[in-house]
């Protein structure tokens, strides 16, 4: 894939223990104005999720922020993104974001952002889609994200390509050509235990 026009990030609400982490949105946010890429996120204005839209909008760069009702009563939507998408639940946001994006990144984050990156491994898995799946792994923050999937092909639970599923990096510079050069899933991953 060398055509990326828009990239869902999934990333925390909160700014983690490790200056690493904001340091790495940041640039990430920087990196994607400058590439003219949209940036498709929860629509959230606090934590890593704001640092990155606040980067991006700061660069000149174009944001859609997907927003349940719920989150926007709480008042922790983004006021200042370029396009606020409100949507009922947490399952339309995804799929909204889903639709939106070339393909997705995964910044350090907590449970959801766990839940968000299972998922969309597991829809390509599922050959529900084929686009660039790519782990951000700041200072070894995702190493037990990326043990517990090795472990899943260990456990004879996943083929061994399911390892082509997502790409991990260690920085903001290997994200896109890591995105670029992602091979397609390969049927197997999903047809060798049916």
């Amino acid at each position: 894939m060398t055509d990326i026009r828009a990239l869902t990030v999934f990333c925390g609400s909160r700014n983690g223990a490790d200056p690493a982490y904001r340091a790495a949105a940041e640039a990430f946010g920087e990196l994607l104005a400058r590439e003219g890429i949209t940036l498709v996120y929860g629509g959230g204005r606090v934590g890593l999720m704001g640092v990155i839209a606040d980067r991006v909008l700061a660069g000149g760069g174009q944001v859609v922020g997907v927003i349940p009702d719920f989150l926007m009563e709480l008042e922790v939507g983004h006021g200042a993104v370029t396009e606020l998408v409100r949507v009922p639940n947490m399952h339309t946001r995804k799929s909204e974001m889903f639709t939106r994006s070339d393909g997705f990144v995964v910044l350090p984050g907590g449970l959801g952002t766990l839940e968000e990156a299972f998922e969309i491994i597991t829809w390509k898995q599922l050959q529900l889609h084929a686009k660039p799946v790519v782990v951000l792994d700041t200072n070894g923050y995702w190493q037990p994200f990326v043990r517990l999937c090795e472990a899943t092909i260990a456990g004879g639970f996943a083929h061994e390509r399911a390892r082509d599923l997502f790409t991990a990096v260690a920085t903001v510079d290997e994200i896109l050509p890591a995105l670029r050069s992602q091979p397609k899933p390969d049927r197997i991953v999903l047809e060798s235990h049916l």
